[in-house]
């Protein structure tokens, strides 16, 4: 079982929900996709560390092959290539690792090199599995550290709760295309209502079964609730504008483990979750 855990926008609680959740199941593994900021790891706190680098292929010149002829700069719609004087300047930070200038160059000039984009690391956590992807200020792309992710997760045959980078753009749906289920958390602000629109456009888009986790909830209008109900979008949860939850949750602390009244919460809320996979399961079954 997979479960995606996102939101439209960073702050609304996608990573408190995530680590409680994978904290409440009995044996877990935690996946960190938001892999420009991550920071699960730091209420997580795993031991046992196992760091490994992510690389990815960019392209360098011959000088002595290359003869101006400018068809890779052409082809390049990154602009990560450029022919200044007698020689071709290859621009790293914005390559895209396409290859396509190396397969097009007509002299053999363009060959290709390994770059470090970033890091996985690997630990644990009591019964949880954390994997944590960093990647290197600067890059073009978080994805081939997401895919790197994945991979190491493969030999985990445990639930596994994934924490997706916010917003909708390519590194959030590379995060859930192998997802069984979608949790959105939303904020009851109309900025939280739009983000929620979003995200739930997005997970329609990929077809992946979802609801909704209403966090920071208060008395009176909340618009994101609103927003579900004129949709027809699941409420799975609502979690109450707590002092005490965010006072464990600032000192990095995973509320699951210091209280049993959030243990019971998020144990409830992943009750739910699992019983939402199970019916869409029977469903696809059906089909």
């Amino acid at each position: 079982m997979k479960i995606a855990v996102l939101s439209g926008k960073g702050g609304t609680g996608k990573t408190l929900i995530s680590v409680n959740l994978a904290s409440a199941a009995k044996e877990s593994v935690y996946i960190d996709c938001d892999v420009e900021e991550p920071n699960g790891h730091l209420f997580f706190k795993p031991e046992n560390i196992k760091t490994e680098k992510v690389t990815i292929k960019i392209p360098y010149a011959d000088e002595k092959l290359c003869t101006g002829c400018r068809k890779c700069v052409n082809f390049c719609m990154f602009h990560a290539l450029a022919y200044v004087g007698t020689k071709l300047m290859v621009f790293e930070e914005i390559c895209h690792s396409c290859g396509g200038c190396v397969l097009l160059c007509p002299e053999k000039a363009l060959s290709e090199k390994d770059k470090v984009i970033g890091e996985v690391q690997k630990g644990t956590s009591e019964t949880v599995t954390v994997i944590t992807g960093m990647l290197n200020p600067g890059e073009a792309s978080g994805i081939p550290i997401i895919k790197k992710l994945f991979s190491c997760s493969k030999a985990d045959n445990k639930s596994t709760f994934i924490d997706c980078p916010p917003g909708s753009a390519c590194i959030v749906m590379e995060s859930i295309q192998d997802a069984d289920y979608c949790v959105l958390v939303a904020e009851p602000t109309l900025f939280g209502a739009h983000n929620l629109n979003m995200v739930y456009d997005l997970v329609k888009l990929f077809n992946k079964p979802h609801g909704v986790v209403l966090n920071k909830c208060l008395e009176g209008e909340n618009p994101s609730e609103k927003l579900c109900k004129e949709k027809g979008i699941r409420i799975l949860g609502k979690i109450p504008f707590d002092s005490e939850l965010g006072t464990i949750n600032s000192n990095a602390l995973i509320s699951a483990r210091e209280s049993v009244k959030y243990k019971n919460m998020f144990s409830i809320l992943l009750q739910d979750i699992i019983r939402e996979v199970q019916h869409e399961a029977a469903i696809n079954f059906k089909r």
